[in-house]
């Protein structure tokens, strides 16, 4: 009888170690004291929050039990050894809970310890000063009150991003609460605009909890510097009532300049300067005006703060009234030969003098009279005033211009009688007259044609050539005067004059003239492109006439040129070499007839089939120029004798064309299939053929090399070829794949191990055949070799277990499409005390396990009929048998016996043959 299962003792070991470990448990258990239990034992609670204390016991059947703490409690949970309390708005900051319980006349106790802790909402810098010096220190206070524990708190003074001191309160008691940081600090100028804060961290992490942090509001400082030095005021010592002058003040050393003011007064009166910085530098540019109320000594005052402190300077200034001088004349405009009076007056205080010659004593006026004549028109009079004020001389001064009237006058320098232009140029005609008032002029021709554009800048041009009358006239006359205008301009050739083509009839008389237009009158003379003689007179025209010439007209403003085709036309010829009598038409090549006619303008051409099979047919003509819409392009076309026709309006010639029809080489799948089979030993044959006209020629290579020319076929043979069809008009290619079959033949039959088997051992038959297509394996066992294995192609063999039966002839098989070939070998298993040992360990195996052994009968009866089928038979070693197949199971090769194979050639296959299939779970 088989003994129990390995997984059935793993079971029952895992049990009995299970109860062994019970039982120490228990046992240690037993031994152990009773006790109470406070969980948490140690907590750390926000202020305000709640906990829930679960309080227990291992006592049986305790007696009674509780929890003693001051705080407030919310709920209370009760088990039979166990108690659980929610303590509700914890805020000592230390409290000590007991959890007791009474058990045997005994009172257990347990202690724990609550703690609790306040983040840092509340943290408050001192505000800072308003402005602080430079150079002085400033203190910064920070303050967290209420944040605990202190010993787990950390203050941090703070310049933007930068720290300035760190303070750790580790080692403060546990219920020391709320922080105070303190600092003193050296004002800088970077400091100015800087952001102070402070920030708290209540560091909890080493206790389960995180880190808490909190911020100040920033504060900005704002520092200052002041130069001891006084502003530099830059006015001037007088000043007129009624003018502006400009007052500067300047100070150097500011810090930050931009943030200083600026107070700039002229006695009473607030100045509005315009503030420039530049560095650490301000100035202060401001406009004074004094008023007749401030006339006589002031003061201009500039004062400059910043941070609450000033510096200031003052100047003297002197305010004084000086009137502009006045200057009259007693007609400003007068008519040729009257009296003009000119008088220059100013204030009580000045002296005036009339150009040049000086008032009596100041305050009184100067005068002048004079007759007035045409050569006093527009003459300027100059009245100048002197003031002495506080020291210095002050000069101002007037001055007029007389008018006298007068009759107009044309001059021949100012409007010249003759005229001479460039067309083209802009110009302004000019003719000016004298005379008051200004006179207008007008030139016109006078026939009351054109009139001239006088003082406008305009385009001159041929049509303003001629005579013109000019009159000038004003309120004291006019004055008469004939100009003539000549426009000269270069010469030009038009189109009616001088023609860009000009055609002419082969054989005719002709001439080329052209006319050109210009003044003066240009010379025209017409040159042949390449050539340097005049083309003159009367000629006979040829061919060679045609051609570009170049005509150039000339005169003294300039020249112009002009190219002129001259076109000579004729009727229509044929030449041989661009239209030949004799043609041939290659299929697919897309060719069309060409056939060039020599005529201008250029001939029509048609030609068409004249008998048998292109009677009435049109032949194609490729285009002489290149088209936009390409030609039809036949894809067959009839042979035979075409007549062509070319036709101009000068004429028409006929021209007689054979025509032939050829193609190019051809191969398809039906004439040079791409998939050819040999068979080894019979005659090469590479089935290529091509079509085309001329017959092409067929070569086929492989790799290069031309084809063998071997009588019979050997595997050497298969492979690709390339087979190429060629004739004048082309050629075609093809790649063929050639294969070779072959008979099949076994080229090993080996056992493994090579020397034998023992009873029980394992042995493998190892059949290689050769073939093409690849050959079907087949395997012959000795009469009553069971539980054996074949691979999935049937080249393996094996046995699992050997037996007696297993001992003898095995042959190997190999077919194909093309024949049949086969191999024997002999396999030995020796010793029959083999029998007694696996009858024995059978029987002993029957009394330990009779329903296996009655599997293990089913199974193989049924493997005898092929109708079992096994699981598992991979890893079991148990095979499957279907159809009469059968299978084997594993065991070790010994190296007793011995195997001898056989060669038995082509032979049919007889006796029994197993096929072992394998089936994985």
């Amino acid at each position: 009888m088989p003994g129990p299962s390995p997984g059935l003792r793993r079971a029952l070991l895992g049990l009995w170690a299970a109860l062994g470990l019970a039982f120490f448990g228990f046992s240690a258990v037993a031994q152990e004291p009773f006790w109470a239990d406070l969980q948490p034992r140690v907590a750390l609670v926000e202020r305000g929050g709640s906990l829930w204390l679960n309080c227990s016991t291992n006592c049986p059947r305790p007696e009674r039990g509780g929890l003693e703490t001051s705080l407030r409690r919310n709920g209370t949970q009760r088990g039979l050894r166990w108690l659980a309390r929610q303590l509700v708005d914890i805020r000592e900051p230390e409290t000590q809970p007991v959890c007791f319980f009474r058990c045997a006349r005994r009172t257990l106790q347990a202690r724990g310890l609550i703690r609790t802790f306040q983040r840092p909402d509340r943290v408050e810098l001192v505000p800072l000063p308003t402005w602080q010096p430079v150079g002085e220190n400033f203190t910064l206070s920070c303050r967290v009150p209420g944040a605990g524990p202190r010993a787990s708190l950390t203050l941090t003074l703070l310049r933007g991003a930068q720290e300035l001191i760190r303070r750790s309160f580790a080692g403060e008691p546990p219920r020391a609460r709320g922080a105070v940081l303190t600092a003193t600090v050296l004002a800088r100028r970077e400091d100015h605009g800087a952001n102070f804060s402070c920030r708290a961290e209540l560091d909890l992490r080493p206790h389960g909890l995180g880190l808490f942090e909190n911020s100040s509001v920033p504060r900005e400082l704002r520092t200052f510097a002041l130069s001891p030095d006084l502003p530099r005021l830059t006015a001037p010592r007088l000043l007129e009532v009624g003018s502006e002058r400009l007052v500067n003040c300047v100070l150097d050393g500011l810090f930050p300049a931009s943030e200083a003011g600026v107070y700039l007064a002229l006695g009473d009166q607030r100045l509005s300067p315009d503030i420039t910085l530049e560095g650490e530098a301000l100035m202060a540019t401001a406009t004074a005006t004094a008023s007749a109320e401030q006339e006589g000594a002031s003061q201009l005052v500039c004062i400059v703060t910043l941070g609450g402190e000033s510096r200031e300077t003052r100047e003297n200034v002197t305010v004084y009234s000086f009137p502009a001088p006045l200057l009259t004349l007693s007609e400003p405009s007068v008519p040729e030969g009257k009296m003009v009076t000119i008088t220059c007056a100013a204030g009580a205080r000045a002296l005036v003098t009339l150009d040049g010659v000086p008032a009596a004593v100041p305050g009184r006026p100067a005068q002048l009279q004079l007759n007035a004549t045409q050569n006093d028109d527009r003459r300027g009079f100059f009245c100048d005033a002197t003031l002495e004020v506080n020291g210095e001389t002050l000069n101002k001064n007037e001055s007029a211009e007389l008018r006298v009237l007068y009759a107009p006058r044309l001059d021949d320098s100012d409007c010249p009688r003759s005229w001479t232009w460039p067309e083209g140029p802009e110009q302004t005609l000019r003719c000016d007259a004298r005379g008051n008032p200004a006179p207008s002029v007008h030139c016109a021709r006078p026939d009351g044609g054109a009139v001239l554009a006088l003082g406008l800048l305009g385009p001159i041009t041929r049509a303003l050539s001629g005579t013109y009358r000019c009159t000038a006239a004003n309120i004291q006359g006019e004055a008469v005067k004939d100009v003539t205008l000549t426009v000269e301009y270069a010469p030009a050739l038009d189109s009616m004059g001088c023609p860009e083509r000009i055609t002419w009839l082969e054989g005719t008389e002709a001439s080329l003239s052209c006319v050109a237009h210009g003044f003066p009158p240009p010379n025209v003379s017409c040159v042949r492109s390449g050539e340097a003689e005049v083309m003159e007179g009367l000629l006979r025209v040829a061919r060679e006439h045609a051609g570009i010439y170049r005509c150039e007209a000339t005169n003294t403003r300039g020249s112009a040129a002009k190219n002129v085709a001259i076109t000579v036309e004729y009727g229509p010829s044929f030449e041989e070499l661009s239209c030949p009598s004799n043609w041939t038409w290659v299929e697919g090549s897309g060719r069309l007839f060409s056939c060039e006619v020599d005529g201008k303008p250029q001939p029509r051409l048609e030609c068409i089939g004249s008998g048998g099979t292109s009677e009435g047919v049109l032949l194609p003509l490729a285009s002489p120029e290149p088209s936009p819409r390409a030609p039809s392009i036949p894809n067959e076309l009839a042979p035979g004798i075409y007549t062509c026709n070319a036709t101009n309006r000068h004429g028409s010639m006929v021209k007689t064309v054979a025509v032939s029809v050829e193609s190019p080489p051809q191969m398809n799948e039906s004439t040079c299939p791409s998939h050819q089979t040999w068979l080894e030993g019979e005659a090469a044959k590479l089935t290529c053929v091509a079509g085309g006209r001329p017959s092409p020629q067929v070569r086929c290579s492989r790799e290069g090399a031309p084809l063998s020319q071997r009588l019979h076929v050997s595997r050497q043979d298969a492979g690709t070829y390339r087979c190429l069809a060629i004739n004048p008009h082309g050629t075609d290619a093809r790649m063929v794949t050639v294969g070779v079959e072959y008979r099949p033949v076994v080229a090993e039959l080996a056992a493994s191990p090579p020397g034998g088997v023992r009873p029980g051992g394992n042995f493998t038959l190892t059949c290689r055949a050769e073939a093409w297509p690849p050959a079907q394996i087949s395997w012959r066992a000795p009469p009553g070799a069971l539980n054996f294995g074949l691979s999935s192609n049937n080249s393996t063999l094996s046995v699992a277990g050997a037996l007696g039966s297993h001992g003898g002839e095995y042959e190997c098989a190999a077919t194909n499409a093309h024949g049949r070939h086969s191999k024997r070998i002999t396999v030995r298993v020796a010793g029959p005390w083999l029998w007694v040992a696996v009858g024995g360990a059978a029987g002993g195996a029957a009394l330990l396990a009779v329903g296996a052994g009655l599997a293990f009968y089913v199974q193989s009866t049924a493997c005898k009929k092929g109708e079992y089928n096994v699981q598992e038979a991979e890893s079991s070693g148990e095979a499957v048998c279907l159809n009469g197949t059968g299978g084997g199971s594993g065991g070790g090769a010994g190296p007793e016996g011995g195997t001898k194979p056989a060669d038995t050639g082509e032979a049919p296959a007889g006796g029994e043959v197993f096929t072992i299939q394998l089936t994985s779970a």
